[in-house]
């Protein structure tokens, strides 16, 4: 994997929308331009526990994003980080980006005491599974979601 990972910077935003948008198509979601727009201030103030991370081909081009979430546990006593979201160009899969990515968010949440990292996937997200299962270990845990 020859991506350069960093973190997004505002001046980001124009790269790493259309790779929101299409990570919101894979799901079947649409979240509101209101949303997004919230989301892209929080990844920028320094404090709210929120992170954007991107990877970067040899061209400079934005080719995948992962966003991360600090938050406390009754768990353990560090931080935990939430891998909330990760998408990856089609034409970067398969080439490790996603893997590196994830190593990525594992860095930052070491570099900032968290004690845990995790992440979901839709059950049907055969492909990332695949990744998941060779870096990760399944926590048995079902996601339970009350609309508020």
């Amino acid at each position: 994997m020859t991506a350069i990972l960093r973190p997004l910077e505002s001046s980001d935003r124009a790269a790493w929308e259309p790779l929101w948008e299409a990570y919101q198509r894979f799901y079947e979601v649409v979240i509101p331009p209101e949303t997004t727009d919230l989301t892209w201030a929080r990844f920028h103030d320094p404090d709210e526990p929120m992170h954007a991370l991107g990877a970067f081909d040899e061209d400079g081009r934005l080719v995948g994003i992962v966003h991360a979430i600090f938050h406390r546990s009754c768990w353990l006593p560090q931080w935990t980080c939430y891998l909330q979201d990760l998408y990856v160009d089609n034409s970067q899969r398969g080439l490790g980006t996603g893997a590196a990515l994830i190593e990525a968010v594992a860095d930052l949440a070491r570099a900032n005491g968290a004690g845990r990292l995790y992440w979901m996937t839709h059950e049907t997200n055969a492909t990332a599974r695949r990744l998941y299962d060779r870096i990760a270990e399944r926590s048995g845990f079902i996601q339970y979601r009350k609309a508020l």
